[in-house]
């Protein structure tokens, strides 16, 4: 039979396998009810292999695997016992990318639909974040920098782990899960953490997914990423509280606010003391004043100057001479002593 030297050919790609360096994959097309359609065997050398699945990464930022759309141009061959089969040769990451793109955009359109593409937002994040529910992997370097970090500072922070596959093809069931159990003790925790590092920087499609993004949507909790995009920030980041690039920058904002805290509470320390010190300085102003005032009106000052008081034995002041009767006996007050004598 005449077969074509080499063409284009768009397939998903249900399987991938490599052994010695060779790629084998099982391409497939699904009809728009899910449906197979077609299936395909195909398969990449060694030496081509290397060169396409770099170039295939570099461009599109994940490495090929399951599940992804790709257009390859490939050799045609066909064999008796094995039949039809394809040796790929070339492929073109920009339709990968539009399909990656258009499903993301897929994603962003659903959960607005649904309602929720806000609703991580409308939370009140706690000013003290203590109580943290961290989705991690346990081995991941990323998060031993995050435990680290928390760990070196002196502030009152509890992060408890719910370990889960954060890459691959088990990531977005493997995150659900660890958000399950999470939301079964949602009241022991101020925010859930999902952090990832310690391995590449690709195969992040899970965090692009509608299912895990629709979970974190409508989380009970406030929820922080540091999933560590190096090109572009993912729809769980998206939907987020609080997107933040690395592991290491979500514990630095963690400690940021306890150290923002602290220094508001320090400053109104201070204001309270500049202000009782004040106060102090304007309760002895007023006693001083007073102290004027009292002097000012004390006898003894006025004696001094040369005024006397008279007054009669009783002690009543004597300000008339209508108040006073022929022998009645009155006293002057003087400076250095009094004089009693007698009307007439």
């Amino acid at each position: 039979m005449g077969l074509p030297d080499s063409c284009w050919v768009r397939a998903e790609v249900a399987s991938l396998t490599q052994r010695n360096g060779h790629a084998y994959f099982e391409l497939v097309e699904k009809a728009e009810t899910g449906v197979l359609a077609a299936k395909a065997r195909a398969t990449c050398w060694a030496t081509t292999y290397k060169i396409l699945s770099a170039f295939f990464q570099e461009e599109t930022g994940e490495p090929l695997r399951v599940g992804m759309q790709i257009l390859i141009e490939a050799e045609v061959s066909f064999h008796a016992v094995y039949g039809l089969s394809l040796n790929i040769i070339n492929i073109d990451p920009s339709y990968t990318i539009g399909d990656m793109a258009r499903k993301r955009m897929d994603t962003i359109r659903r959960l607005q639909a649904d309602g929720v593409w806000d609703l991580q937002r409308s939370y009140s994040l706690p000013t003290l974040i203590r109580r943290i529910a961290v989705i991690s992997s346990k081995e991941a370097a990323g998060y031993e920098d995050f435990i680290h970090q928390i760990s070196e500072t002196a502030y009152d922070i509890h992060p408890q782990l719910f370990p889960a596959i954060v890459q691959g093809d088990q990531a977005e069931n493997s995150i659900i899960t660890a958000l399950l159990q999470i939301s079964h003790e949602a009241e022991h925790f101020d925010a859930v953490v999902i952090i990832r590092g310690g391995g590449a920087t690709t195969d992040l499609g899970c965090f692009d997914s509608y299912e895990l993004a629709s979970h974190c949507a409508q989380f009970p909790l406030p929820i922080l990423t540091g999933i560590g995009h190096t090109r572009d920030i993912s729809v769980v980041d998206m939907i987020a509280h609080q997107p933040l690039k690395t592991p290491t920058a979500v514990a630095a904002f963690l400690i940021g606010r306890f150290r923002d805290e602290e220094e508001h509470i320090n400053n109104l320390r201070q204001r309270l003391a500049r202000t009782r010190e004040r106060q102090i300085l304007i309760r002895r102003h007023r006693i001083d004043v007073l102290r004027v005032r009292l002097e000012a009106c004390n006898p003894e000052r006025i004696y001094r100057r040369g005024y006397s008081l008279l007054t009669d034995p009783d002690g009543h002041i004597i300000r008339s001479t209508q108040s006073v009767h022929t022998g009645q006996r009155l006293i002057t007050h003087l400076a250095d002593g009094h004089i009693i004598s007698i009307a007439e």
